[in-house]
């Protein structure tokens, strides 16, 4: 009897070691579903979303701590473009599995998680944050799997933030360790993100290229919603370059393979891609009703980037409509969130397109800040790209120096060899910098020429009256001079006109009326006169209107009949009480040897013998020797006829 029961109890325990071997020797379940749901993820998300479910399930039958983590960094990974939430409840369940863990690299998946969710927010600082305590965590543990996963992340930040060259050796790294890792489709996603940085240092070309040989590897490896990302950032090469036809194709074929994974932001990306080839053909309303389409797609990912370059595209074609407000008001919300995420290359974008929204409202103080954050921040981007440029080749040139070096040690007894290696390093030394002398003239014959225009820009600011946009005192004292030193030209008469009791008007009714009553007037001015005459305003409510080639007796008809034109002007619209306004006008014309600043003298004298006389008059100032024209008579008649010339019917409505 008690040799059967040991006999039994052998066998149970033979049975439970071979049970033990058996699973130690067969994988989890779970590791199967985590596996698939990783290659997944780079094709269909939802189907990765499932296998890390259907893992979690296999796993509360089998624990393994490990493995659930990993299940759940996949979580994370779906979670983090699409339910903050979700997102939140994944990481606070890691942390807590986190302390039991053999795998202490796991962490670092955990923190990248959550620089993606700031990311994602456009929180660049904080995401970088994140991702630099996840490569020490990588590095630490020796976990080259977690660090290549931390190492992209950064690398992408760091492009984002402008420090290529640090992004780009961040990138080649985990390209290499996924390399060596035999992880083939991670590692053409690690050279997507270098194509990316090249995009954003500006040399489109070469991210053009490197993004085909991408697509090509994940085109054979099925990769779907890689070749979506892939092919939405072709698009974004080819929309900087402005091959509008090719990236079309690419943002339409990106649009269907994520609607064919149904996969909701990307397609939104897509849809904004093509909203910027509209608008780039000028079809304003079509960019509109596609970005209608992208922002109902962004509402559903908590990616305020993308909102952002929605509302820039849908700036851009609104100014295009018209529709001035709206635009300006989508292209502010850009900014403020690409001014959170430090994204130079899309501020500038929006400060310009607001500057000349401004300026076409006629807010020509705001529309010349906005021009000069539009060049500040511009100059900064280019000297950036200048110097990270530099940067890499120099990382790059020191690493085949090392190689060179390295190479010279192990072969210093084959004297041939090396002296054919030390000639190519040369050659390839002198390609270097020949390539960095054409590189940097290229860029500062574009920073030249991008800063000429902006020059022009605001010289163009400099000269305009803000108030009533038109030219101001130095512009239209410009003019005149050259008027009067015209080979040529015939005497030159000049009207000053002051608007009468226009501190009244100021006191009784506030500044804000004086300014329209100051807009009106000037559109009175600008909606009667003719070329070639001209006008500005002196400052105040004075205005300075020049006739070229007009004689006195022209120029008073003129004053008499832009008199009666502003007195006709209605302001029921600006004053609670409803008024006219009037205007006192003093006229001279210019004799050999005038300057502007003697013709505004005798004008001034007029136009004070003209308040004198009551306010709402004419009075001319002849130049010394000359009698004042008086207009009736055979002389009327003449001056009757030269009415029309530089003065339109008195009967036109006014602005």
């Amino acid at each position: 009897m008690g040799v059967a029961t040991s006999t039994a109890a052998a066998m149970v325990f033979a049975c439970a070691l071979a049970s033990a071997a058996f699973a130690a020797a067969t994988p989890h379940p779970a590791e199967v579903l985590i596996e698939r749901g990783a290659e997944a993820m780079r094709s269909a998300p939802d189907r990765s979303l499932q296998d890390a479910q259907a893992a979690l399930v296999e796993l509360r039958k089998r624990p393994d701590v490990d493995l659930e983590i990993r299940a759940r960094l996949l979580l994370c990974d779906y979670y983090s473009e699409r339910d903050q939430a979700m997102l939140d409840a994944e990481v606070a369940t890691i942390e807590n599995l986190l302390p039991r863990a053999q795998r202490r690299g796991l962490r670092a998946g955990m923190l990248v998680c959550q620089g993606e969710m700031y990311e994602t927010l456009a929180n660049n600082s904080q995401a970088l944050a994140y991702y630099e305590q996840a490569v020490r965590v990588a590095d630490e543990a020796r976990d080259d799997e977690m660090m290549a996963g931390a190492l992209v992340s950064r690398g992408y930040v760091l492009g984002l933030q402008g420090e290529y060259a640090l992004g780009l050796a961040d990138l080649r790294r985990a390209q290499g360790l996924y390399d060596a890792l035999g992880m083939r489709h991670h590692a053409i996603t690690a050279m997507n993100g270098i194509a990316i940085l090249y995009n954003r240092m500006g040399d489109y070309a070469q991210a053009r290229d490197i993004y085909r040989s991408a697509l090509e590897g994940q085109r054979a490896a099925h990769m779907l919603r890689e070749q979506a990302v892939t092919l939405h950032n072709l698009g974004r090469a080819h929309e900087y370059l402005q091959e509008w036809p090719e990236a079309r194709r690419a943002f339409t074929e990106s649009l269907a393979i994520n609607r064919e994974i149904r996969y909701a932001r990307g397609q939104a990306y897509a849809l904004r891609g093509l909203a910027a080839v509209e608008n780039g053909a000028g079809n304003w309303r079509t960019a509109l009703d596609t970005l209608a389409q992208a922002a109902s797609l962004q509402a559903e990912t908590p990616d305020a980037r993308l909102g952002a370059q929605i509302d820039l595209a849908r700036g851009v074609a609104l100014h295009g409509l018209g529709r001035l407000e709206e635009g300006a008001a989508a292209l502010r919300a850009a900014i403020e969130v690409f001014r959170s995420g430090e994204a130079r290359g899309e501020l500038v974008a929006g400060y310009s397109e607001l500057a000349a929204i401004e300026a076409e409202r006629g807010d020509w103080r705001s529309g010349y800040t906005q021009l000069a954050l539009a060049k500040q921040v511009n100059e900064r981007l280019l000297r950036n790209q200048i110097d990270q440029r530099f940067a890499t080749l120099r990382v790059e040139f020191d690493t085949a120096a090392t190689e060179a070096e390295n190479a010279i040690l192990l072969r210093d007894n084959r004297a041939t060899e090396l002296a054919l290696e030390q000639s190519r390093a040369v050659r390839r030394l002198q390609a270097v910098v020949i390539a960095l002398g054409v590189l940097l003239l290229l860029l500062l014959v574009t920073l030249a020429i991008h800063q000429r225009r902006s020059t022009l820009r605001m010289r163009a600011l400099a000269l305009t009256d803000e108030l009533t946009g038109a030219p101001n005192r130095r512009a239209v004292l410009g003019s005149l001079a050259t008027a009067l030193t015209r080979e040529g030209a015939g005497p030159c008469t000049i009207l000053i006109t002051d608007i009468d009791h226009f501190k009244g008007i100021n006191d009784r009714y506030g500044h804000p009326t004086g300014d329209e009553v100051l807009k009106i007037m000037a559109g009175a001015v600008r909606d009667a006169l003719r070329e070639p005459g001209f006008f500005g305003r002196l400052g105040g409510e004075e205005f300075l209107i020049v006739l070229p080639d007009t004689t006195l007796a022209e120029g008073r008809v003129t004053a008499e009949r832009m008199r009666e034109c502003v007195a006709a002007v209605d302001l029921a619209h600006i004053c609670p009480v409803g008024r006219n306004i009037t205007v006192s006008i003093g006229v001279t014309v210019s004799v050999p040897g005038d300057t502007p600043s003697t013709m505004l003298q005798r004008a001034d004298e007029a136009l004070y013998a003209a308040k004198r006389a009551g306010r709402n008059a004419v009075r001319v100032c002849p130049p010394p020797g000359a009698s004042v024209p008086v207009a009736d008579g055979a002389q009327r008649n003449a001056v009757d006829q030269a009415r029309g010339e530089n003065l339109q019917d008195a009967t036109r409505p006014t602005a």
